[in-house]
């Protein structure tokens, strides 16, 4: 049985999905841009603060799941240049202060909305 995991601290999605999804023990999060979702539109123009954007998204949906960035074990990640690679590690890594979940990362020709990265999950409950 799946459960659709949805919170308003986090954007609204743009497209036919749900921002997570619960199954069996695990969370799957829907790929984060750095839209705030009191606005709807992306926030930042740097690769930190639009990381730090999406850091808070995802948190957000966590925190709904009644989970952590502990409970994180696998995240995708996709960016728009790979020249932002150190800086968006810089970032990432103040949300995995212990150990750092299993990650690939990608870079990618285009993302929704211009943004600079998307960040999705796989957690454990």
């Amino acid at each position: 049985m799946k459960k659709v995991i949805s919170t308003p601290k986090a954007p609204a999605a743009i497209g036919p999905y749900s921002q997570a999804i619960e199954t069996e023990g695990y969370l799957f999060t829907s790929g984060q841009i750095p839209i705030n979702p009191a606005t709807g539109e992306v926030e930042g123009t740097t690769i930190e603060e639009q990381a730090e954007q999406v850091m808070q998204n995802i948190g957000a949906i966590l925190e709904e799941a009644g989970l952590t960035f502990a409970n994180v074990v696998k995240t995708t990640c996709f960016l728009a240049d790979l020249a932002d690679f150190a800086a968006f590690n810089a970032v990432y890594a103040k949300y995995f202060p212990e150990a750092a979940p299993a990650r690939s990362c990608f870079a990618v020709a285009g993302l929704p909305k211009g943004a600079k990265l998307e960040v999705e999950t796989i957690c454990i409950k």
